[in-house]
């Protein structure tokens, strides 16, 4: 899952080095000594959150447009890319413990045919999660 939001970046240290702050993440700031390490650092952070708030069940917040984000002086506005995908493979590693029901003759397939169980529910939920936000 991609997601896109719109980042302040303020510059600090004569403009060598910049603030971010994500403003449809509340309190989700970060910042670099370079404007690419301020880019690669606030996307990090906002990666960051994201993930904190799926793995607790909780809704991605919407992203605001462009033109609704008001920077301060000496403020501008760039999108940050995140790729969810990519950043819970490395770090998501919260589970919850599930238990299902399902038929006792799918359940000996399943054992005879050595399939791992949560392995199954993730993929599956995992590709009717991205097909619902499409």
């Amino acid at each position: 899952m991609k997601l896109t939001y719109p980042a302040i970046f303020y510059p600090y240290d004569e403009g060598d080095g910049y603030a971010v702050e994500v403003p449809d993440l509340p309190g989700c700031v970060s910042g670099g000594d370079t404007l690419a390490e301020a880019i690669f650092m606030g996307i990090d952070a906002a990666s960051g959150w994201v993930l904190d708030e799926l793995e607790d069940g909780k809704p991605v917040p919407k992203a605001s447009g462009l033109k609704d984000i008001k920077p301060e002086e000496d403020g501008f506005v760039s999108l940050l890319v995140l790729d969810m995908d990519a950043y819970a493979e490395k770090y998501g590693n919260k589970a919850v413990r599930k238990n299902l029901t399902i038929p006792a003759w799918l359940n000996t397939f399943a054992e005879s045919h050595h399939i791992n169980f949560s392995q199954v529910l993730q993929e599956s939920l995992t590709k009717l999660y991205e097909k619902i936000l499409a």
